[in-house]
């Protein structure tokens, strides 16, 4: 499962003033959860209304203006008005906007305001199933946003508001990209601003300065891609003993470090929080408040699941398809080659639902297991896992 941990979606910021709508938010908000299923990618996917329309989404705080699919608004016939182009992951993207009636979630209601329109690639998800809409900063920003991983939910809230108790750690708007901020200490290194980003599938992403800064030393560490709007980023990766957010100290934490100039560094940031971090806790993300509270689940502080294949594979319909082979892992030992397909494993053909299935838990199992691969060619070949990072 590895693979999809490591995916990360876009993260924008857009300098164009739009018009905002009025926002309200209900009475019974609180009653009001969205439900929300994690993608292969890491990100939390669910149904919301635009224009009373259902819409499939993802919640993505390092979004400053919420990006809505040109597929989607070509099928709702909207009319979209060129916007130039905005920084994601990967370069630059093209955009443009719609103008809205309504958009809903959970109790939160916008009426009137706009969306920004861009190409929302399913790989960005780590499955094949594309989505509507990334939720950003614009929806979300006015609230409190409490976010129960455990049971899968989420709901908007009053700021202000702490339904729960937990270690506090600084949240705000940045002001020049509008998106969620906060800041941690990694090594000898205290990094700010951090995005936090619950639309990247990553843990901990730093800068290539941030982790020169840190000056850690005996970390083991490979390589690894993203996918964001604009394309696939490499990155090195490997397990940190231990970071400071505010109170928390976290242990056991998978960072990812960015090449030079890459996109942290383009945008003025130290790095990003992403959902792979957060999604051991039960988070409250109230920036009007000034504060981020974090409450351990029962996978906080566990070693991460760790790559024993050094294969990264997305799923093709019923093939799998290699997106990454990680420096120094059996597969780069045994010359596997990006774009080969995986038909088979142990004899198994590749289910739909593999990203969800036991299946997928292969190129993460014991070291010191042989698993047969049927490539899509008719091929067959053996690979023995083992630990490498």
């Amino acid at each position: 499962m590895l693979l999809f941990s490591l995916l990360a979606a876009a993260a924008l910021a857009l300098p164009a003033a739009q018009p905002t709508g009025t926002a309200t938010l209900a009475p019974d908000a609180e009653t009001r959860w969205v439900p929300f299923e994690l993608t292969p990618g890491n990100q939390m996917r669910f149904t919301m209304a635009v224009d009373g329309r259902p819409t499939v989404a993802i919640l993505d705080t390092g979004v400053s203006y919420s990006v809505l699919s040109r597929r989607f608004a070509d099928q709702a016939a909207l009319k979209v008005k060129p916007g130039g182009s905005a920084t994601a992951i990967g370069g630059l993207v093209d955009i443009g906007w719609t103008d809205t009636t309504s958009v809903t979630l959970g109790g939160a209601t916008r009426r009137g305001g706009g969306l920004t329109v861009a190409t929302l690639p399913a790989i960005a998800t780590g499955s094949a199933q594309a989505v509507d809409l990334l939720v950003g900063r614009d929806l979300t920003g006015n609230y409190a946003l409490d976010i129960d991983y455990a049971g899968r939910r989420f709901r908007l809230l009053p700021s202000g508001r702490m339904p729960y108790r937990g270690f506090t750690a600084p949240l705000a708007i940045s002001r020049d990209r509008l998106v969620y901020v906060s800041e941690l200490t990694l090594g000898a290194a205290r990094l700010r601003p951090m995005v936090v980003d619950t639309g990247d599938g990553s843990s901990v992403t730093v800068s290539a300065a941030g982790w020169s800064t840190a000056r850690l030393t005996g970390i083991r560490t490979t390589t690894a891609v993203s996918f964001g709007l604009a394309g696939a980023v490499t990155s090195t990766i490997g397990v940190v003993p231990s970071l400071a957010l505010g109170e928390l100290v976290a242990r056991n934490v998978e960072i990812r470090i960015e090449p030079a100039n890459g996109f942290s560094e383009s945008i003025e940031a130290a790095g990003r929080i992403g959902s792979g971090f957060l999604q051991n806790y039960r988070v409250l993300l109230d920036p009007t408040a000034g504060r981020m509270i974090l409450s351990p689940g029962p996978t906080a502080d566990q070693r991460p699941l760790r790559s024993t294949s050094g294969l990264l594979v997305g799923v093709d319909r019923d093939r799998l398809r290699i997106l990454h082979v990680m420096r120094s892992g059996p597969a780069a030992v045994a010359g596997w080659k990006e774009g080969e397909t995986i038909c088979t494993i142990d004899g198994q053909p590749i289910p739909r639902d593999y990203g969800t299935s036991a299946l997928a838990t292969w190129s993460a199992g014991a070291p010191g297991r042989t698993v047969a691969l049927g490539l899509c060619d008719g091929t067959k070949r053996t690979l023995t896992l083992r630990d490498f990072y």
